[in-house]
């Protein structure tokens, strides 16, 4: 319903001057392992800040978790974030009733210190979305290449200063389609009701990055992995009660059905090699032969894989109780967090050097240390360990937001979702407004 106010809002700015010229639930955790596991705001500012080089590539989970952090400290969601989202779409509305940015030729090349029949109109786009100062508009190639760095930046594409071919599709995404974006964002924010804490988990499924904040700042980052495109993981908010240290993992009666089923189909010493078991109501063990396979029926048997090196959920379990029945573990897979491309689970959330959450987590427990988290699991033994203060988490679906320097990010829309609820809101608000009786008319106005 913000949707309106904007869009009003951007209306009344039609007059102005020209501008000088951008869920479905997951209840189930992850697959089956294989018998191998295989701009700137305001706009029109530019912020050097976000020009740095990102880190080399990394190739640990230490490594990758330390160069996430260094780009930003700034929470993507903090109690703030709703009104500077709020702030962008009006600056992104006042771009596009202004005219909007250049749309840049399919076939336009940009190489420094090479000129190009498309290095102004490049240099206008950077320029409206703030990426490229106003005193550099006619500078050397050298500052469009920090422009587009910073664009990249904000769009999660490789911080290279050339013009790739995603970096250009992002560059002609229209000012319209950003608007949209922050505006379901907002629309998001506006149906949560999260309770900030001085410490808190964030995890931003389009982004696929989780961050742990502490007194405003982001003292941790990790890339994660979440649910893919046929089963997104849900937006929820809940609180992390406990830290599971060579967790079994009970696998879910969809997967049984289906992925278990099917290799146990195909190769009958399938269970046995994945070092799973298979139990009935009470826990007590059943011959795997007996069981009926066909994979026609809800199985009435449960399926747990034992704690090791082969657990799918690796060596670290974070529970969080919530209607969904998803939470966020290690994975014994962790050559997949070298991807740019993590929608690879069944809902839960798949987080990269875990063991470093953890011993955040548990900081209020000083004989759980890292060194202490990592010589339980080495022991083998399975070790819950209960927080003694509940951390509230929050799974939000944000494709575009502003943090507290005043950058704009954009993510793509993965599991589009945005129009869907952008319709919706747009047909509550027409049915609302016939019966002349709009139930968040107050929270329109502000």
């Amino acid at each position: 319903m913000q949707t309106m106010t904007i869009v009003a809002l951007a209306t009344m700015l039609a007059t102005a001057p020209a501008f000088g010229q951008s869920s479905g639930s997951a209840g189930s955790d992850t697959a089956a392992p294989a018998a191998k596991p295989q701009a700137a705001a305001p706009v029109g500012t530019a912020h050097p800040a976000h020009a740095t080089k990102p880190a080399a590539a990394a190739s640990t989970p230490e490594s990758r978790s330390a160069a996430a952090l260094a780009l930003s400290h700034e929470p993507t969601f903090d109690e703030g974030t709703a009104q500077r989202i709020r702030d962008a779409a009006l600056s992104y509305s006042d771009i596009a009733v202004r005219g909007g940015w250049p749309a840049i030729p399919a076939e336009a090349k940009f190489v420094a210190g090479t000129p190009g029949p498309h290095d102004d109109l490049l240099r206008q786009r950077l320029l409206v979305s703030g990426d490229l100062a106003p005193d550099k508009a006619s500078g050397p190639y050298d500052d469009v290449t920090e422009a587009v760095k910073r664009f990249q930046l904000r769009h999660a594409l490789a911080a290279t200063g050339t013009v790739t071919p995603r970096t250009l599709a992002a560059l002609n995404v229209s000012v319209y389609k950003r608007i949209k974006q922050l505006e379901a964002s907002l629309e998001r924010l506006a149906n949560m009701n999260f309770a900030f804490g001085q410490r808190y988990v964030i995890v931003n499924l389009p982004a696929t990055f989780a961050e742990a904040v502490e007194d405003d700042k982001v003292v941790r980052r990790y890339r994660v992995i979440v649910g893919k495109t046929e089963k997104p993981s849900p937006t929820l908010t809940a609180e992390i009660t406990s830290v599971n240290l060579n967790p079994t993992w009970t696998v879910p009666s969809s997967i049984s059905k289906t992925e278990i089923s099917a290799h146990m189909r195909k190769d009958p010493s399938y269970l046995s090699r994945m070092h799973m078991d298979v139990l009935d109501a009470h826990d007590a063990p059943i011959d795997p032969r007996s069981v009926d396979w066909s994979g026609a029926h809800t199985p009435n048997f449960t399926v747990r894989q034992q704690s090791g090196t082969w657990n799918a959920l690796g060596a670290v379990k974070i529970d969080m109780p919530n209607p969904y029945s998803v939470y966020m573990h290690d994975t014994n897979q962790r050559n997949l967090f070298n991807d740019d491309y993590r929608f690879d689970s069944h809902g839960c959330s798949r987080v990269d050097n875990v063991r470093d959450l953890a011993a955040w987590l548990l900081k209020d427990l000083p004989h759980w240390s890292r060194a202490s988290i990592d010589a339980a699991i080495a022991s083998g033994q399975r070790e819950d360990i209960h927080l003694p203060r509940k951390v509230p988490v929050a799974w939000i679906y944000l494709t575009g937001w502003m943090t507290k320097d005043q950058t704009v990010q954009f993510r793509n829309d993965i599991y589009d979702q945005d129009e869907q609820l952008l319709e919706a809101t747009a047909e509550e608000a027409a049915f609302f407004n016939q019966a002349g009786n709009h139930p968040l008319t107050a929270h329109l106005a502000q």
